[in-house]
């Protein structure tokens, strides 16, 4: 199936590694000319590397810089004005009991996974409506509808992604321009390495997962972590040529976490 991809120019937020960057490289593959994202030179630089060396002619670019920030905002659209698909996958997850949560977390949380995106979106979606056609996703998580108590301050950042993504679908009607949400299961990214290290009591990778979905995710279907490019599968599909009649959705990849069958 072609994609109608070729020659979109994409940006991916938070894309030098884990999920971010396996939708990177899945929109390349497509023809897609991609804008990889990180906050240091050095990790976008990491990212580009890898990114040519498993694909070698992918068109992809870089852009360092932290895109909770505003002002980084207004330096990427300075350079990019326009895209053709924005992909809003910046976020943090940390475990932490709900009673040790400061305020400051909250406020970064929200900041970080959701105004961001907020922000990009109001950025990129005036050019998309002018041209007729856009594609913008929230990758969001199966925690914003089944808040995690480890981290009760990620889910609602998840679940305010999903109202956000709905809220823009609506003001697109009539137009070539879609806003839907897509909603991974726990994933085998970079940052679960960490995530595991904090809850595994030193327990090996293989046996924390085992343990991981008896008990704190016991309804997953798929009883493991999702590999980053299964979820990639799904977002390229969302923001392909093909996916036109998908909009205001939240779509899920979640390993049949999620005990609902809509």
């Amino acid at each position: 199936m072609d994609f109608g991809l070729t020659d979109k120019l994409a940006l991916v937020s938070g894309s030098s590694k884990g999920i971010g960057f396996a939708i990177a490289q899945g929109l390349a593959r497509e023809g897609a000319r991609v804008i990889l994202n990180g906050r240091s030179q050095a990790s976008v630089d990491d990212a580009l590397a890898r990114l040519h060396a498993a694909q070698p002619g992918a068109r992809a670019e870089g852009f360092a810089g932290d895109l909770a920030d505003p002002r980084q905002i207004e330096a990427l659209t300075a350079r990019y004005p326009a895209v053709d698909v924005l992909v809003n996958n910046l976020g943090i997850f940390d475990p932490k009991p709900f009673e040790e949560i400061p305020d400051e977390d909250w406020l970064r949380f929200l900041d970080i996974n959701l105004m961001s995106g907020v922000r990009l979106s109001r950025a990129y979606l005036p050019q998309m409506k002018a041209k007729n056609w856009g594609r913008v996703v929230f990758i969001s998580s199966e925690s914003g509808i089944q808040i995690p108590v480890e981290m009760i301050h990620y889910g609602v950042t998840k679940t305010a992604q999903l109202g956000l993504s709905r809220g823009l679908a609506e003001t697109c009607a009539g137009t070539g321009v879609t806003v839907n949400a897509v909603l991974p299961g726990p994933t085998s990214s970079e940052g679960v390495e960490e995530f595991v290290g904090k809850l595994s009591g030193g327990q090996s990778f293989e046996a924390f997962e085992k343990e991981f979905f008896e008990t704190a995710r016991p309804s997953s279907l798929l009883k493991r972590f999702t590999r980053p490019e299964e979820v990639a599968n799904l977002v390229v599909y969302v923001c392909s040529e093909a996916s036109s009649a998908t909009n205001g959705a939240a779509l899920r990849v979640d390993g049949g976490v999620v005990r609902s069958a809509f």
